[in-house]
């Protein structure tokens, strides 16, 4: 009998009839607030980075022009380059190599300036800052027939001061993707209690 009457109590008293099921429906609630905030802190954290890979040369590669020695110049001349971009660079390891260097060993064809050099193709390289790119081949004669590369790097907003480091196209700036998410757990956190 006492066992009943505990279960009676439960039911009615403790939990209190109809205010059993307001509980219940504004637990609910909370509950549904509290995905739904859960669901905009994760989408407000993912940033979208839309960069473009360009293939050097398009289907020829990265190779010694035959007959145009403006091939890559051709070819970056109709891009619009920007932080964030990558160059691959398509080509047999054995046959050609890819050296990033400075503008004047471009000019002269040299790879006494150095910045960096990849010999196993292909190579991705990715554009970091604003301002001038310059490869070249380092083989014996294939800078001087054109197998040679300048690209200019730009920021979103068309800036391209050298060395200027710009965030990658589409993403929010770090500000926004901060503070977003701590408004919104502090919002979630106020909801819930």
């Amino acid at each position: 009998m006492q066992y009943q009457v505990s279960a009676e109590k439960l039911r009615q008293g403790i939990l209190g009839g109809l205010k059993s099921e307001k509980v219940i429906k504004k637990m609910g609630r909370k509950s549904s607030m509290a995905m739904a905030a859960v669901f905009v802190v994760l989408a407000s954290t993912l940033t979208t980075y839309a960069s473009t890979t360009y293939t050097v040369g398009d289907s020829t590669g990265w190779q010694v022009p035959t007959s145009n020695s403006n091939l890559y110049d051709d070819w970056a001349d109709n891009k619009t380059f920007v932080v964030g971009d990558d160059l691959l660079f398509k080509f047999i390891t054995g046959e050609h190599d890819v050296a990033e260097v400075t503008e004047p060993g471009y000019d002269a064809c040299t790879n006494t300036d150095t910045i960096s050099t990849d010999n196993k193709g292909p190579v991705k390289i990715t554009l970091k800052r604003t301002g001038d790119y310059y490869f070249i081949c380092t083989y014996p004669g294939h800078c001087p027939a054109g197998q040679k590369l300048k690209v200019q790097v730009r920021s979103e907003t068309g800036d391209t001061t050298p060395g200027v480091l710009s965030p990658p196209r589409n993403v929010a700036s770090s500000l926004v993707v901060t503070i977003s998410p701590v408004f919104v757990s502090i919002a979630t956190f106020v909801l819930l209690c």
